[in-house]
């Protein structure tokens, strides 16, 4: 019965494959990658229903037991992760239909954007810390071509950034991997957890440590690991950006939480934790003050993503059970808010023509219904009550209090100020104040398109934004699944015996 949690990586596979097998004929892929998409949000929901009736679930692939084969295994924490993925999968979907251009779709924009979702889908799922090394570079493969797709220069120069600096933190990640099995002659994370205490070479220990930070720093953009995403994020298109926005940095920091809270504990390496506060407090200041100085609405969304995981890694290096509780809540409630920011980008772009602040304008007064979904996720990411942004913030800055990080706690309030002032800047510049060439630019490129496409584009934005609200008035519920959540991964015994068969 454990099988069906292969099923998140096995379904985009099996999707991209078949889209290979139908690559002439457009219709058949679209429907094929809406089909996809929402059976892996079915499956994985199914999936999160069972951990939550029954605990972590665990495979051991081949029969091979845990340490020694292939593992997947599933808690809540890895559950939410997939559950959301799907969720984002299906709303981009629908996104991609209504606003891929057809050249791209003949260059195989679908089988691609299928293999990004396997990859995303096996780095929350897997069980042992080579697999998540083979999943980060499957997901690397697939992002960067989706990057260059198009061909435009600033596509391909934002592509090089991306793509250096992550390759240069998988030559890391892959160095402390050996070192690591060197020392513990094992990579299952369960078996690591239970060993971990008992290994000597403290000093080696720590090294192997801080390269793991460097490596999930890197993928999550952390300060001062971040400079490549504001570079990249905005040179493709707006259902590329969103889903990039949405789920890759977080796959990043999904890996500091699991990492330094189940194998490198708070006991084991205090340093790291310090190093975690520091660099929370680092990155949301440079992202908010990077997103006030820009113009590009896309550059201004790419830099709030940095200044957001600030907040989830500060909840992280926290590390009491509000705060993983609250990280978690924080993660969800960005995922879908980010992602649903930049498929209003892609809209603005369409409407406006081009996402320069100080050439557009007069977008209210033009779509006063669209100017009100612009205010639902804006707002939430700034923390305005009762959005689910409000909670998240709230809820951080409460657990930092609690244990005593006043100064952090203090400067996590002062960003969520500039993240309003920024949002505010969006309001008045492309909604507000009139359009500096005349109302005749505004929806040529929007007006182009047919009634379906534009329907596909506006209903994921719909949908987000409901999530936001929803998730916000009925918040109660949501935080006690990211509770219990918390719970399991800061007592990770259950986690170790699902996987190990209780021999650890």
């Amino acid at each position: 019965m454990n099988g069906l949690i292969v099923f998140p990586v096995f379904l985009p596979f099996l999707a991209a494959v078949i889209m290979l097998l139908f690559r002439r004929n457009l219709p058949a892929q679209r429907a094929l990658h809406l089909l996809s998409t929402v059976l892996l949000f079915s499956v994985s929901l199914l999936i999160s229903g069972r951990v939550l009736a029954g605990g972590t679930l665990s495979l051991q692939v081949g029969g091979w037991q845990a340490p020694f084969g292939i593992t997947f295994a599933v808690d809540l924490l890895s559950a939410v992760m997939v559950v959301a993925t799907a969720f984002i999968a299906v709303t981009t979907a629908l996104f991609s239909l209504g606003s891929i251009d057809e050249q791209r779709e003949h260059y195989f924009f679908y089988p691609l954007m299928q293999l990004l979702l396997m990859g995303i889908n096996g780095a929350f799922l897997t069980g042992d810390i080579f697999n998540l090394y083979v999943w980060f570079e499957v997901m690397l493969i697939s992002s960067f071509v989706l990057l260059v797709l198009g061909g435009r220069p600033e596509q391909l120069e934002g592509a090089i950034k991306y793509v250096t600096l992550n390759l240069l933190s998988s030559a890391i990640f892959l160095a402390a991997v050996g070192i690591l099995y060197g020392m513990a002659g094992t990579l299952n994370m369960a078996d690591l957890a239970a060993k971990l205490p008992y290994i000597g070479h403290r000093d080696l220990l720590s090294v192997v440590a801080v390269l793991f930070l460097i490596t999930f720093g890197v993928k999550s953009a952390i300060f001062p690991l971040f400079f490549w995403l504001p570079a990249s994020y905005h040179t493709p298109p707006a259902a590329v950006s969103a889903i990039f926005a949405g789920l890759l940095t977080k796959v990043g920091v999904y890996a500091i939480m699991r990492f330094f809270t189940t194998i490198f504990t708070l006991e084991e390496t205090p340093f790291i934790h310090q190093i975690l506060l520091w660099a929370s407090a680092l990155t949301m200041v440079t992202g908010v003050l990077g997103a006030i100085a820009q113009y590009d609405v896309r550059k201004l969304l790419s830099f709030h993503i940095v200044s957001q995981i600030g907040y989830m890694i500060f909840a992280v290096a926290i590390q009491s059970p509000l705060a993983i509780a609250a990280g978690l809540f924080y993660i969800v409630h960005n995922i879908v808010a980010k992602t649903n920011l930049f498929y209003i980008s892609g809209i603005i772009g369409r409407l406006a023509g081009s996402w320069n602040l100080r050439e557009i304008g007069g977008l209210y007064a033009a779509y006063p219904l669209f100017s009100l979904l612009f205010l639902v996720p804006a707002l939430g990411l700034a923390g305005i009550p009762p959005l689910s942004g409000f909670w998240a913030k709230l809820l951080v800055i409460r657990a930092g209090v609690e244990t005593g990080q006043f100064l952090i706690s203090g400067l996590a309030l002062m960003v969520g100020m500039l993240t309003l002032f920024s949002m505010i800047k969006i309001w008045n510049e492309a909604f507000w104040k009139d359009d500096p060439r005349g109302n005749g630019h505004v929806g040529e490129a929007y007006y182009a398109l047919g009634y379906a496409k534009k329907v596909m584009m506006i209903l994921p934005v719909v949908l987000l934004g409901l999530v936001t609200v929803l998730s916000g008035l009925w918040f109660e519920p949501v935080f006690t699944l990211m509770e219990r959540a918390s719970s399991d991964l800061l007592s990770p015994e259950a986690y170790i015996r699902a996987v190990t068969g209780g021999g650890a």
